[in-house]
């Protein structure tokens, strides 16, 4: 009798230990089938947002690099005034787009980049004056300024800009260019005044004016041209400017 209680317990301590280990896998089954729904209702959604900062430095340099390359093309390969409307447009885009702060590290970097392609030289007539026109520019059509101020001011740092590269040329180069400019308005004056019938002798105050002129209006003209190229260019990239006068859109049917 001893033999068979011994039997009859060794078999329920064998089923219970066999039903233990079917209840243990069944349990880790169910735990692997309801887990994915757990893990995915804990699973924060992932933010691929990209940061600001890394965004601006982004504009920002591929802008700078444009305005480089721009400037470095024309340079090499010039298409006359066409490719020089562009040079302070890049720089004016990212302040419409970026702000004061990324307008003028875009300004920096392109004469960085012109400093290594280039040389000094050519990196501070670029900067004086299409860095700062661009600059200026941006400020200008963010606040929606009207195109006559923005003009004005864009003309009036233009002007300066050549000055300033007559000056660095001239000490460069160790003659004073401005002379040979005056030598030539003079003869275009004596020209003028021959064809005219006028037998007085242009003085010099006169030249001076005139050459002071013809800087002047060429800038103007240049900066409508920018404004014009700005307006078509800019609205298509969803960066508007301030609106031109109406006479403008009259002409432009714009």
């Amino acid at each position: 009798m001893a033999t068979e209680d011994r039997k009859h317990s060794l078999s329920d301590t064998a089923k219970q230990i066999d039903d233990d280990d079917i209840n243990w896998v069944d349990e880790e089954d169910s735990e692997l089938v309801n887990s994915p729904i757990t893990s995915s209702k804990r699973t924060p959604k992932k933010d691929t947002k990209v940061p600001t900062d890394t965004v601006v430095m982004v504009e920002t340099a591929f802008l700078a690099s444009a305005a480089s390359l721009v400037w470095l093309i024309n340079y090499y390969f010039p298409f006359g005034p066409v490719l020089k409307i562009f040079f302070p447009i890049p720089i004016a885009l990212i302040y419409l787009r970026r702000g004061n702060r990324a307008s003028w590290m875009a300004a920096i970097v392109s004469g960085l980049l012109l400093l290594v392609l280039m040389g000094p030289t050519r990196s501070i007539i670029f900067l004086m004056p299409y860095g700062l026109m661009g600059v200026l520019l941006g400020a200008c059509w963010q606040r929606k300024v009207s195109w006559s101020i923005s003009i004005l001011l864009g003309s009036a740092i233009g002007s300066l800009g050549i000055f300033f590269r007559f000056w660095l040329t001239s000490i460069l180069v160790g003659e004073n260019l401005w002379v040979y400019v005056i030598t030539q308005i003079t003869e275009v004056t004596d020209w003028l005044f021959f064809k005219l019938g006028i037998l007085a002798q242009p003085n010099f105050f006169l030249i001076q004016l005139l050459a002071f002129g013809l800087i002047i209006i060429n800038n103007l003209v240049y900066l409508f041209a920018v404004h014009l190229v700005a307006l078509i260019l800019l609205d298509r990239l969803n960066n508007p400017i301030s609106r031109p006068p109406e006479w403008v859109r009259v002409l432009l049917d714009y």
